[in-house]
């Protein structure tokens, strides 16, 4: 596997797992962290402020939106993987739990019990979302048409 690919998977996985309801991530993780091996805090968890940025129209200049909250998290494994975990929000629970699977993620024999157990899930949850966004979107969406007087022909 190569290194890009490698990061590619990882940033996927982190961007699930952090995106997944606190509750529904927790009882994920409790089936893991059963089995998995202990981590081992190296930094955090922190909750911190960034300043987020937005573009008018997507290429306007960039201009300072504001602050949102976030919760930063570092664990370490005994044998030597280090997981990190930035999430939206003050939930220092859920950046710990990010960190650890994060961590176990690096780790070939966790690979597919992370991504099977819940970073598909995640996925599976945000599409759905997506979708359902979708179609209340579209349950408003109003067509507009003219009608062409007789002295406009």
């Amino acid at each position: 596997m190569t290194r890009e690919h490698e990061t590619s998977g990882r940033k996927r996985a982190l961007d699930a797992m952090a995106s997944m309801p606190a509750d529904l991530l927790g009882e994920r993780y409790g089936a893991i962290a059963k089995t998995a091996p202990q981590a081992i805090p190296v930094r955090g968890p922190e909750i911190g402020a960034v300043m987020v940025r937005g573009r008018i129209g997507g290429g306007g200049a960039p201009f300072n939106l504001g602050e949102t909250s976030v919760t930063r998290a570092t664990v370490k494994l005994g044998s030597g993987e280090v997981g990190h975990s930035i999430i939206l929000g003050r939930d220092t629970e859920k950046a710990r739990m990010v960190a650890h699977l994060d961590a176990l993620g690096q780790i070939t024999a966790w690979q597919a019990v992370i991504e099977t157990d819940v970073v598909a899930p995640a996925l599976a949850l945000d599409a759905e979302a997506r979708r359902q966004r979708a179609e209340e979107t579209e349950a408003t969406r109003v067509d507009f048409f003219t009608l062409v007087r007789g002295e406009d022909r």
